[in-house]
């Protein structure tokens, strides 16, 4: 199975190994940059930077400067646009430098979306909404597959698939996502509830009582927020039988593993069972195991 050279070693593996252009000349160079002199990615995948973590890498190149480079490549105009590193620039900023490390690189629009987007996924964990967004502009704008999409970031396509497919929730629901409130796990279930006002309500339903995956969807089977309510206890949702703790598992297990998951409880042992889609999902599944 082919995979992305940078996968699974850190931003260091996009810049390590420049490449050449064609006669032989470097792609890449070592520079120290003015701040002034480098714009921002437009195809900067992430929204939203959270200030907290932003003032604590501020102190942090306070005392020892900026040890990983920011990613550039240049403009025509004489200047540098931002590939990879914008917190980096922005904690840069606030902390008084005027020059800051950077690799320079020729890069085209996709390269540069994709590096942006493998840097985030490497070091900050996007937001699945973020995630979804930045594969759909890869599809619109630069004609990648949902298949090259995989392939490029080392994912399997039914894992890039049901990231999309998060784009059809409402607004507000995505917002909810993005603000951390509501999982990707439980976003997903909610995709099966037909009316949007019902979804919504769902939604909301979740994050007010801490409902779990699997409780959110059985609701979203039953077509209501309060189903299960009134069942017999024979049709109760399995949370009687296994316990909210085991249900809580299961559910941060398919969050995790972006995946269904199965936990079951026999009287002297237990079984896990994890679903995957094809060979290249169970060795996506392998990798993030590895990496817990």
């Amino acid at each position: 199975m082919a995979r992305s050279p940078g996968l699974g070693r850190g931003l260091s593996a996009l810049i390590a190994e420049p490449a050449t252009k064609e006669g032989g000349a470097q792609a890449s160079s070592y520079l120290e940059l003015p701040l002034e002199a480098i714009a921002v990615n437009p195809y900067q995948p992430r929204d939203n930077f959270d200030q907290a973590a932003l003032n604590m890498l501020t102190e942090s190149i306070r005392e020892v400067g900026v040890l990983q480079p920011v990613l550039v490549r240049p403009r025509p105009d004489g200047k540098y646009e931002l590939i990879a590193g914008e917190r980096r620039c922005r904690a840069a900023r606030q902390a008084g430098l005027e020059r800051i490390p950077a690799v320079v690189r020729t890069a085209e629009d996709a390269d540069a979306l994709e590096q942006a987007l493998l840097e985030n996924l490497l070091r900050e964990d996007l937001d699945a909404i973020e995630q979804a967004v930045s594969f759909q502009r890869l599809i619109d704008e630069f004609d990648f597959t949902q298949e090259a999409v995989a392939r490029r970031l080392g994912r399997s396509r039914s894992a890039v698939a049901n990231t999309l497919r998060l784009l059809q929730l409402p607004e507000e629901v995505k917002e909810m996502v993005r603000a951390g409130s509501l999982s990707a796990g439980h976003a997903r279930a909610l995709l099966g509830v037909g009316s949007e006002k019902k979804l919504i309500r769902l939604a909301k339903k979740a994050v007010a009582d801490g409902l779990t995956v699997r409780m959110v969807e059985d609701a979203a089977k039953a077509g209501t927020p309060g189903a299960g309510k009134g069942k017999t206890p024979s049709e109760q949702p399995s949370a009687a039988d296994r316990g909210a703790a085991v249900l809580e598992l299961e559910s941060l297990l398919s969050d995790h593993l972006d995946t269904k998951v199965d936990v079951s409880l026999g009287k002297g042992q237990g079984k896990l069972v994890i679903q995957f889609a094809d060979l290249d999902d169970l060795e996506r599944i392998y990798r993030v195991m590895l990496q817990a």
